[in-house]
């Protein structure tokens, strides 16, 4: 015990800082508080019973805060100054980031930036893309070692999210021009990328706005998305495929159409600009990009579109991916996360089409 201590001096174990690392590799820069909601969130429930909200949110932290005290003394994190709630702001040093790839099973080349400097001034807006990741991904507290059973099942039987913390990407660059690693001119920054095959989200490119940028700012970010999706390079066996499928891997047709990726518009409020007015305005400037083709059986046809879909954190936060608190650009009501980005008018056509040439050829056999 005495050489782990000399080790880790804050007695921080293997598991929090496996946490830490998964966290900061898909994060970039985190607060200790939003990596134990993701890592750990057992450990709010066996804290609920300390008497202040600042006490149970040090008592909650504590391993976290160890862990990262120790990978600081290893040359893994560093602290990336604070918010106005005085919330430290923690990323990982460039060797951190090859540790976390192991972690995360994605190649070394995938991680991204150090973010050094990301909270100097608050980090408003990376924040508030770590909570989005939250409201996605609801993490669910650990049973077998959590306390405060009734509080802890309810949390645990409330609606699933979509993926682990590794199938989320920040801070990603989509070149229009140049390569992958070197991005040129042109391009979009994607602020999440999220691959969840196994949840029915194969590929979502998610966009955060602290409600800052006007309508016409980010009709121009979706511009650059359009951009990204048509532009087609050369693969390995030398064919020209769009370039984003070089890189991760979702259905040859989406719906039954040959769309573009979806993308979803987050919005939290902390600006001036009122979401309520922005998203009429976007969809109308962005039109051309996502209206799709009426066909007779009642449904549209999306080639070459991007289904564009539209929510508010709180709403995210508070009822998930699973709620019906999303938006998607030309229909009219709100739907949840799965049904958002399909196409399920023609998914039922699809299935009557099926049944009357079912009906058709056992009338001609009989």
């Amino acid at each position: 015990m005495a050489g782990k201590r000399k080790k880790n001096p804050a007695g921080s174990t293997n598991g929090y800082r496996g946490n830490v690392l998964r966290v900061l590799g898909a994060l970039k820069v985190a607060a200790a508080d939003q990596i134990q909601r993701i890592g750990a969130l057992h450990l709010t429930f066996r804290h609920a019973d300390k008497e202040t909200p600042p006490k149970r949110k040090q008592a909650r932290t504590a391993s976290h805060t160890g862990a990262l005290s120790d990978m600081r003394k290893h040359g893994l994190s560093e602290n990336g100054g604070s918010t106005e709630t005085g919330d430290s702001r923690r990323h990982l040093t460039t060797k951190g980031l090859q540790a976390a790839s192991y972690e995360l099973r994605r190649p070394v080349t995938e991680m991204g930036s150090t973010a050094r400097g990301a909270g100097s001034s608050g980090a408003s807006h990376p924040m508030a893309v770590n909570e989005t990741v939250i409201a996605m991904l609801r993490p669910k507290p650990n049973m077998a070692v959590a306390v405060d059973p009734p509080h802890v099942q309810a949390a645990v039987d409330a609606p699933d999210g979509i993926g682990i913390i590794a199938s989320y990407w920040t801070e990603v660059s989509l070149p229009a021009t140049g390569t992958w690693n070197a991005p040129g001119k042109g391009g979009a920054q994607a602020d999440i990328v999220l691959t969840a095959p196994q949840d029915q989200v194969p590929l979502l490119f998610i966009e955060v706005d602290n409600c800052h940028e006007s309508a016409e700012e980010l009709a121009d970010k979706l511009e650059k998305y359009a951009r990204f999706f048509r532009r087609k390079v050369k693969d390995t066996d030398g064919k020209e495929r769009p370039m984003w499928r070089t890189r991760w891997s979702a259905p040859d047709t989406w719906s039954g159409d040959r769309t573009h990726s979806p993308v979803l518009l987050v919005f939290n409020r902390l600006g001036e600009r009122n979401p309520d007015r922005t998203v009429p305005r976007l969809a109308e400037l962005t039109r051309h990009l996502w209206q799709g083709e009426r066909q007779k059986g009642g449904y549209h046809h999306y080639d070459g579109r991007i289904p564009i879909i539209a929510t508010g954190l709180g709403n995210l936060s508070k009822h998930g991916p699973a709620g019906p608190v999303l938006l998607r650009f030309g229909r009219d009501h709100m739907q949840p996360l799965r049904e958002a980005i399909g196409n399920p008018r023609r998914k039922a056509a699809d299935a009557r089409a099926r049944e009357e040439a079912t009906a058709r050829q056992e009338e001609y056999q009989a």
